[in-house]
């Protein structure tokens, strides 16, 4: 095969070369044919060389990084500048494989290549390649013959040798630390709470300042979330506000938070609302509630002025409560409001004590071993009582093994005499270089999204897959392996868990703003990521790797068509110029992962298909009601491996997206898949796929949808599915598909006013969430089969089927929650009794829709776990109790004025009570 390049060189070449080159020229031109062919043979060996060599020199970097750290900026330059140089080889390392396996690829997927004009171009392709990786080598001994490399091979081992302790000690660590276990702020949290609850009536903004790190928000939010302040206050309203902020976007978040309280959709006006419309609709909002707004982090002293007429001024007790590092920012609310000022202090020895336990002792309830008592005292002390300093090191410190000469080594390392701010610092960047090197890139892509940000956990780790961070480990999937990489760095506390699905799996995180400062730090010392916003640009000199955009000035935009940039993350909150979008398939060619995420959407970019290597694309914004449409050039993303629609409407998906065979998520809004019927069988890699809209308006001899649902049962590696407006004639093909697929996890059917009941003969083993809306005439067996379910939503037809159900699912071991509603309006089912022993591990239970229901027994002994329920009595955990939609009868037995029943659950800290209809997902606060 080798030699067929040559071959075809002497009846192709040669010819030409008699007729048109010198004699001399000629007997040149066989032997740099024969050099040529022997590149190209060899360039395989060479690319299997070259991801030897960059794994080597990955950890040649991040040695010298951490030894560039330790050494200050004073002597530290000449090594910052041989990193520099040796991450740029690594780029154009990383670039020559991908292009190698993307012509590969193409080749074994395409039989012409084999043959010939097809056969001389692959071969000049590879030929290219050659000479690239010829160059990258000479480029990577240059560097080498300036430097030495002794140092670095003593430590790699080391280095290795302790990631591997610290993963297998990781893995057994918990997610996160209990509020119980957050100590410290009794008195402080006191204080706040009184100056909330029992302060003036006039409007009064509560101020919290200490600097960085010192658990400002974790005591605002345990003061926010208390029983007295959510009782005291109608109205209940998070906005973090960060360095930079849109004032325009947090008045609309505000908006969106008070509407989501009255469990009404937010009207979609707000998006077109200057801003001063937006102060007048927000003060309208408030007029007659007594809120409390809390402004987290809060830095500009012109905050108060911009935000101050917003807060409207009712008498009434309403009161703000902002956090921040600067008292000037507090002392400027005073000209224009009452102003209540506390500096929270560091924890004391004790306390700090206290907390490092908890964290580095988790596996021995918080108690230190005696042969580290003394050095456990000095590590402390060093941490100043700074809460995220004390985690952090709590959290890197249990991954060690117990031996004091190691822990004393460590300490050495934490300077005292450092300042507050730069000791912290200290301690973080310890923490960093402790990661291994696949984690130190995940953490690193924090740098990509804005301070503050609440990030989707699935969506980080499926753009780490997409990067290439994520690792294969045997017996595990891709996405299991991203997973525990999130894990571990939550448990090392440099990422921070925000929200966890009740059987708690991790939905969203974010990092510290000090994390985050570090996290950009590193990102610009190693050229991982470059940020453009209206007040702060990175350099862009050199190879660009990483970009994220959160601005639509011209301007700033024009600077940056880098073409090596491999995620581009757009998140500006108004229209990108149209120019700038148009070329990104040209201009950016090598990206993996594409964010177009701004609240101006324009169309998709026509020619996407050009960017071959995207793994990742995801578009969307505020959805205003506008539909888009994908371009046919989506069939050449032959790479793309999520595709996120899920923030905008579509019109129908191009009949193309079924020759995407390696999508694994396919996710949107209302998606009509009917022209994917006859193919979307053979897309046997997906794994999500939602949401499915199925109302085709089709007559009754009509059969697409039937032949759609038909095809979905080929698609054997489906976890989650969600299928809307199905009607009744779907429900045998539904069953059959659901039947084939083994690995089904996460299911939601959304009837169309018909009957949707399932028959599985065979459920799916792995189903933990199952949603059945629609009309549910009878009750299925096998849902008692799923072992696995943790959560079930279902509303009956017959209020009958009520008492069936409790009793089919009252032993289920792992129901963590239940949501039952009655669509039979006449019903007179007046009784709901809980008997002793059922749904002990239940810890969610929502009732609604029965409006004849006047009693609601529950032993002793029953719903012993719950925590959040819609009613009550024997439940001493339970924490949130929201009540809806029931018969007058029983609301006036509840009422807060002289129902004869409330004493029931005046033990609840949170409760609800409302008339209307049930709300389309449980409010977060009561």
């Amino acid at each position: 095969m080798w030699d067929g390049l040559l071959s075809c060189a002497r009846e192709n070449l040669l010819p030409l070369a008699r007729e048109h080159l010198l004699p001399i020229a000629l007997d040149h031109l066989l032997p740099i044919l024969k050099e040529a062919a022997n590149m190209i043979r060899g360039v395989p060996t060479d690319i299997a060389e070259m991801k030897n060599e960059l794994q080597n020199i990955e950890d040649f970097i991040h040695q010298a990084d951490k030894t560039a750290d330790a050494e200050g900026d004073n002597t530290s330059h000449g090594i910052r500048a041989k990193i520099k140089k040796l991450i740029e080889a690594t780029f154009r390392i990383q670039d020559v494989i991908d292009e190698y396996i993307i012509r590969e690829e193409q080749r074994l997927s395409d039989p012409g290549c084999a043959a010939g004009d097809n056969y001389v171009k692959t071969k000049i392709l590879r030929l290219q390649i050659a000479h690239k990786i010829q160059n990258i080598k000479s480029r990577i001994n240059e560097i080498k013959d300036t430097s030495s490399e002794k140092d670095h091979e003593g430590s790699s081992s080391s280095a290795t040798n302790l990631n591997a302790t610290s993963l297998q000690n990781l893995r057994k660590a918990p997610f996160y630390m209990d509020e119980a276990d957050v100590v410290g702020f009794e008195e402080p949290k006191d204080i706040l709470i009184d100056w909330l609850v029992e302060g003036r009536a006039a409007r009064t903004v509560v101020s919290v300042v200490a600097m960085g790190g010192q658990g400002k928000t974790t005591l605002a939010k345990k003061v926010f979330d208390n029983n007295k302040v959510i009782k005291h206050f109608d109205c209940h309203v998070w906005i973090t506000v960060s360095q930079s902020y849109d004032l325009e976007k947090l008045l609309r978040d505000i908006l969106q938070n008070i509407y989501k309280q009255q469990e009404g959709d937010t009207p979609q006006s707000i998006h077109q609302m200057d801003r001063d419309s937006l102060v007048d609709e927000v003060r309208k909002n408030l007029q007659q509630k007594r809120y409390v707004v809390m402004f987290d982090d809060v830095w500009s002293i012109l905050f108060w002025d911009e935000i101050d007429l917003a807060m409207i001024d009712n008498k009434n007790g309403s009161k703000i409560l902002i956090t921040t590092r600067n008292m000037n920012v507090a002392n400027a609310c005073k000209k224009s409001s009452f102003v209540e000022v506390h500096e929270l202090k560091p924890l004391t020895k004790e306390k700090s004590l206290e907390l490092f336990n908890k964290k580095a002792f988790y596996d021995l309830d918080g108690c230190c071993p005696e042969n580290l008592t003394h050095i456990s005292s000095e590590i402390v002390e060093k941490c100043i009582g700074l809460p995220l300093a004390i985690v952090i090191v709590g959290g890197l410190l249990s991954c060690k093994d117990k031996e004091t000469f190691e822990w004393y080594n460590f300490s050495e390392n934490i300077n005292p005499e450092l300042k507050e701010d730069s000791n912290i610092k200290n301690i973080l960047g310890l923490s960093y270089h402790n990661l291994p090197y696949y984690l130190k890139s995940c953490l690193l892509y924090f740098g990509l999204y804005p301070e503050d940000c609440v990030v989707s956990s699935k969506t980080l780790t499926r753009q780490w897959m997409a990067e290439g961070f994520v690792k294969e480990d045997r017996g595990k999937t891709l996405e299991e392996v991203a997973e525990g990489y999130l894990t571990e760095l939550i448990r090392r506390s440099l990422v921070q868990l925000v929200s966890i699905s009740i059987d708690g799996r991790r939905r969203s995180c974010r990092v510290h703003d000090l994390v985050h400062a570090m996290i950009l730090e590193k990102c610009e010392d190693l050229s991982f990521c470059k940020n453009i916003c209206e007040d702060r640009q990175s350099s862009l000199t050199g190879i660009v790797r990483r970009l994220s955009i959160a601005t639509n000035s011209d301007n700033l935009i024009e600077s940056v068509e880098k073409p090596q940039v491999r995620s581009l993350l757009c998140y500006a909150s108004k229209p990108l110029p149209e120019s700038f979008v148009r070329r990104i398939p040209t201009k950016f060619r090598r990206l993996k992962v594409l964010v177009l995420g701004d609240d101006g959407l324009l169309d998709v970019p026509k020619d996407l298909g050009s960017l071959s290597y995207l793994k990742f694309f995801m578009f969307g914004g505020v959805f205003r009601g506008r539909k888009f449409s994908l371009p046919i050039s989506i069939v050449m993303l032959e790479n793309l491996e999520t595709l996120d629609l899920t923030d905008t409407k579509f019109n129908v998906m191009p009949k193309e997206i079924c020759k995407l065979r390696k999508l694994h998520h396919f996710i949107g809004i209302k998606m009509s898949l009917i022209q994917l019927k006859d193919g979307i069988g053979d897309m046997t890699s997906l794994q999500t796929l939602r949401d499915v809209y199925l109302d085709e308006k089709e007559d009754e001899n009509d059969n697409r949808v039937v032949e759609l649902i038909q095809e979905l049962g080929k698609l054997k590696q489906l976890r989650e599915l969600a299928l809307l407006r199905v009607r009744a004639k779907y429900m045998s093909a539904i069953s059959s598909s659901i039947n084939n697929m083994r690995k089904m996890e996460k299911l939601r059917i959304e009837g169309a006013g018909e009957n949707i009941v399932m028959h599985l003969s065979s459920p799916p083993p792995m189903l933990r969430n199952l949603k059945l809306n629609g009309d549910l005439k009878k009750t299925p067996e096998w849902i008692s089969k799923l072992h696995n379910l943790a959560k079930l939503k279902v509303m009956l037809v017959y209020s009958k089927q009520t008492v069936e159900v409790m009793k089919l699912l009252k032993s289920m071991p792992n129901l963590l929650s239940l949501n039952i509603s009655n669509g039979d309006y006449e019903s007179k089912f007046e009784t709901l009794h809980f008997q002793d022993g059922w749904f002990k591990n239940l810890k969610e239970l929502y009732v609604g829709y029965f409006v004849n229901l006047s009693y609601i027994l529950i032993d002793e002994g029953a719903l012993g776990s719950l925590k959040k329920l819609n009613k009550l009595q024997h439940l001493n955990k339970l924490e949130f109790l929201h009540i809806f939609g029931m018969g007058d009868k029983f609301m006036q037995s509840i009422a807060l004025d002289g129902g004869k029943d409330h004493w029931i659950f005046k033990q609840v800290p949170h409760v609800k009570i409302s008339e209307g209809h049930y709300p389309a997902s449980p409010a977060k606060k009561w």
